[in-house]
């Protein structure tokens, strides 16, 4: 991997689960970087209504290329 890179941190949210959340922050990121190169989860967490677990969080640093 050649090359100079930049890490932006975003966060996602799902009903359903941590999986989705990273996956709907990868991909709504992905309408406006170009060249994402990798992710790393950074944070976890969720929230609660009612005594029940109602939505998931997770923090998302995406690596990606820096154009020339």
């Amino acid at each position: 991997m050649n090359g100079i890179y930049k890490k932006v941190d975003v966060v996602g949210t799902s009903p359903v689960g941590f999986t989705e959340a990273v996956t709907a922050a990868v991909e709504e990121a992905g309408k406006t970087l170009r060249h994402m190169a990798w992710f790393e989860v950074v944070e976890q967490r969720g929230g609660i209504r009612d005594g029940k677990v109602s939505e998931f969080q997770v923090t998302v640093r995406i690596g990606f290329k820096v154009e020339r």
